[in-house]
């Protein structure tokens, strides 16, 4: 069996079904940020209730802490963090290269000062393969360098041209029928030649899925709507497309309404715990004055556990006290927004009716008067 299959379009958007060891994975679909092993303020049944399919793990901080070793003597990320459903670990590559002067690049790979204890660390495209396969990733990401911006054609051309390295050598060292799917790596920068060069160069190598990275690292909403409209007309059509570290709400729809099967983003979590709600009407900002005495939940239009049993106005003063559950209630509502918004968009995909959905979803998010 192929790891992605395609069951139904609306124009560009793409309503499909991914295949893992841990089970399948109605796409498009949001993948939720587990770094350290855990979701921040969800525990894995949270997570089962809400809708959660998959979620994402991440190499370099496992690898540092408590180690890929540790993980696979003790059964494998999925039992030590006790979840049953599919992961994707990135390959580390976006961590190493925010280190900034911390870290030094070559042809083998990196090798980096730990941010845990100071420690000199390399890492190469075999040792990131090694760690995901320790850790039992349902989906390995290759080791790429993640091109800064803004770059220029040359230097993000010499990005690039690393990475298409890297990622043969990723193949080489994860090959076809592994344990998991390995993902390519589409980078280029905001150059629309050069993205197609780097996906021409990873559909030579093979791999069951690609991603499009360096994205949503400081260019405006209009330079990635451009790479992505160029781009994803070019993407194979029956393998699934990953669009990484993207993003709000609105963001999600106009990926998919692009073509995007799969996206992750801390922002749903993170944004919760800063006290930022997503909602049917927008983003609400809970300690906001307004919500000391509002006796209504965050979204009318919610059966989350969260807007079901509490006000407003409680989670207004569970936040201004600090209080860990007022962490917990936030994000449980956060990511039920974000995963039945998903679902909403895989249902019009298949009953032809995203257009009509896209309206109304924007209508609401622009009705609310605290623009995020």
């Amino acid at each position: 069996m192929t790891a992605y299959e395609l069951l139904a379009t609306d124009g560009s958007a793409r309503r499909g079904r991914l295949h893992t060891a841990h089970g399948a994975v109605e796409t498009p679909v949001f993948m939720p940020c587990g770094t350290y092993g855990t979701v921040k303020a969800m525990t894995p049944a949270a997570l089962e209730t809400v809708g959660t399919q998959i979620l994402l793990g991440n190499t370099f901080h496992l690898m540092l802490r408590p180690g890929d070793g540790v993980v696979r003597d003790l059964g494998g990320l999925h039992r030590f963090m006790d979840w049953p459903r599919p992961i994707l670990t990135d390959s580390g590559g976006f961590q190493v290269f925010s280190l900034g002067d911390l870290r030094k690049i070559s042809e083998d790979g990196v090798v980096f000062r730990s941010p845990v204890n100071g420690d000199r660390v390399p890492l190469t495209p075999e040792r990131s393969m090694e760690v995901q396969r320790n850790l039992g990733s349902d989906i390995v990401m290759v080791f790429d360098e993640c091109t800064p911006y803004p770059a220029s054609v040359a230097e993000a051309e010499r990005s690039m041209a690393l990475s298409l390295r890297w990622a043969a050598r990723c193949r080489r060292a994860y090959p076809t029928g592994g344990p998991g799917h390995l993902f390519g790596i589409v980078q280029g920068g905001m150059h629309p030649g050069l993205r197609r060069q780097s996906l021409e160069g990873l559909g030579e190598i093979g791999f069951e899925g690609y991603a499009i990275g360096g994205l949503s690292v400081g260019e405006s909403k209009e330079e990635m709507d451009a790479v992505l409209v160029a781009l994803l007309p070019l993407m194979p059509r029956d393998h699934a497309r990953y669009l990484m570290g993207v993003g709000t709400p609105e963001d999600l729809l106009r990926g998919v309404e692009l073509g995007v099967d799969m996206f992750d983003c801390v922002m749903p979590t993170r944004n919760a715990r800063n006290g930022y709600a997503f909602t049917s009407r927008g983003t609400l900002k809970i300690r906001n004055a307004r919500h000391r005495t509002a006796d209504r939940p965050l979204d009318a239009e919610c059966g989350c556990y969260t807007c079901t049993n509490f006000s407003r106005a409680y989670l207004h003063h569970l936040d201004k006290c600090g209080e860990i559950l007022g962490s917990m209630l936030m994000t449980n509502h956060n990511l039920a927004y974000y995963h039945g918004l998903m679902a909403r968009l895989r249902a019009s995909i298949e009953t032809g009716t995203l257009p009509t959905l896209a309206s109304t979803l924007r209508d609401g998010w622009t009705a609310l008067d605290e623009p995020f």
